[in-house]
């Protein structure tokens, strides 16, 4: 991970990537893009129809981030489960990372379940950033206490 690069790269992935909240698959795609950044486990980010659009309900919270764009965050529900600003995408990313245009990343704390092939993903420590943590993945990470300066 500490050999990602910086500006990241985006990069498709093989695996079967599920995201779940209360119970339910909200997205399940073999179709992932995840982008690779020094210091920080992968974000993945799944194709618009593999996520239930029910599921999601935009939200007034933007960010930008240096090399993808301005990201338009979503609130993830299902069930009785409400949660507020825990998807993000990017509508118009900028250049090298067209192809993540209206794909949906998801923060793994914020959801019950997100797997990466046969394995439960953990969260990336703190909450600002969303990597999902996979045995593939060695740290330290960025996000945890004492971290936000690298």
């Amino acid at each position: 991970m500490w050999d990602y690069p910086r500006p990241p790269v985006l990069e498709p992935v093989d695996e079967r990537i599920r995201v779940v909240l209360a119970g339910v698959t909200i997205a399940d795609t073999r179709r992932a893009l995840r982008v690779l950044e020094t210091s920080h486990p992968p974000n993945y980010y799944l194709p618009p129809d593999d996520v239930d659009p029910a599921s999601l309900r935009p939200s007034a919270l933007r960010s930008l981030c240096e090399f993808k764009g301005l990201a338009q965050y979503w609130t993830a529900a299902a069930g009785d489960r409400v949660e507020p600003d825990a998807a993000w995408s990017y509508p118009v990313p900028r250049s090298g990372f067209e192809a993540l245009a209206d794909h949906v990343a998801f923060y793994a704390g914020r959801m019950d379940e997100c797997w990466v092939g046969e394995e439960l993903a953990t969260p990336q420590p703190g909450g600002f950033y969303g990597g999902w943590v996979t045995s593939a993945v060695v740290g330290p990470f960025k996000g945890g206490p004492g971290s936000m300066g690298w």
